[in-house]
């Protein structure tokens, strides 16, 4: 006896949404039911590549489809409040890409609705679902570095700011901050425990613009790409405080003067350390040595389309047994405090208290 799938939409078709539809492919119990995009030729195009049988360009005549049981939210960021709600209320399971929304007010709305309709809603902070993160996540619950007091990541491109929507605050809510920033500060966070913050220092910077001028150095551009339409920021940084004292430094860029790009994720305690990237690697102490111990894995760093399958696979499971997915509505309002909150504190100057 066959076993019923779970029918799955798809919202917004941009380029992360191939990560979403190929892992659902992948998982036995969904079935890639809908798409919906507000262009008609991508969405039917992106329907006959996955062997999709609905297409929509309105969310809310898809929503209507009592045959659907959960949506993947892949549109632009000042939708994702929004759609979320319609898609709860309508009685459907939501997976919603990073970052959650643009503001608190918008994040509180969602979980509200979460609360109300009992259905699951999962924020697509796709790092912790890194076989690598997992990894790191079992050794500190289990002791391994003992208090872990302070973190430390960056996010630095050289050249890569991708233009169009993302570079229009409206649409985005920020710039490096909100996009890329948001995954480091969340792995960060979730390997620190998910302590409450307290407060956070912040600036962001406007001094480079896109540079859509440099030559022999390319980078990934968004579909609507204008080189003439930029109001985000550069490039960012942050202190944030929490309240069991612990701290996270953390700073990203769009674009900087820098001889390459670099990301680095470092957590330290009192026991130990560990390095997620560039590379993994565990620093202990061992009969009065330190040592840096480097576990047999198959990636050194984050293998991006197995951490996409995993979390999707985690979203259909959730779907199914009604269980609480490991990045509920509760951690994306928590990260929208902390990206509100630099934001506003770069903008008055000051340290800004939670």
């Amino acid at each position: 006896m066959s076993v019923k799938k779970t029918k799955i939409g798809i919202i917004g078709l941009g380029s992360i949404s191939d990560l979403h539809l190929q892992g659902y492919q992948k998982v036995e119990e969904a079935e890639l039911y809908a798409i919906c995009d507000m262009n008609q030729t991508r969405a039917e195009n992106k329907a006959q590549q996955y062997g999709i049988p609905h297409v929509y360009t309105d969310y809310k005549e898809m929503l209507a489809n009592p045959e659907l049981d959960a949506v993947s939210i892949c549109t632009w960021n000042n939708t994702h409040a929004e759609i979320s709600i319609a898609a709860l209320r309508a009685g459907k399971h939501v997976l919603v890409e990073k970052p959650l929304c643009r503001t608190v007010e918008e994040a509180l709305l969602i979980q509200e609705a979460v609360r109300e309709t009992g259905k699951t809603l999962q924020v697509g902070f796709v790092r912790r679902y890194d076989a690598n993160a997992q990894l790191v996540k079992r050794f500190i619950n289990n002791g391994e570095l003992g208090e872990v007091y302070y973190a430390k990541a960056s996010c630095i491109r050289r050249l890569g700011n991708p233009g169009g929507w993302f570079a229009d605050p409206e649409r985005s809510g920020g710039g490096p901050l909100i996009d890329i920033g948001v995954h480091v500060i969340d792995l960060c966070w979730y390997m620190m425990g998910r302590p409450k913050p307290v407060s956070v220092s912040g600036n962001t910077y406007k001094k480079l613009g896109n540079r859509a001028h440099i030559r022999n150095l390319s980078f990934y551009k968004a579909a609507d790409y204008d080189p003439t339409v930029n109001g985000v920021e550069d490039m960012a940084n942050a202190l944030i405080r929490f309240e069991n004292g612990a701290s996270l430094l953390v700073d990203v860029s769009f674009t900087l003067h820098a001889k390459k790009d670099e990301i680095s994720v470092k957590l330290y305690g009192d026991k130990g350390g560990v390095e997620l990237e560039p590379e993994l690697t565990f620093v202990t102490e061992k009969h009065d040595t330190i040592l840096n111990i480097t576990p047999q894995t198959d990636n050194k760093s984050l293998n991006v389309h197995e951490a996409f399958y995993h979390e999707i696979s985690h979203f259909v499971s959730c779907c199914r047994s009604g269980a609480e997915p490991i990045s509920p509505v509760e951690d994306g309002l928590e990260m929208m405090k902390m990206l509100c909150g630099i934001y506003e504190s770069a903008a008055k100057g000051i340290e800004i208290q939670l």
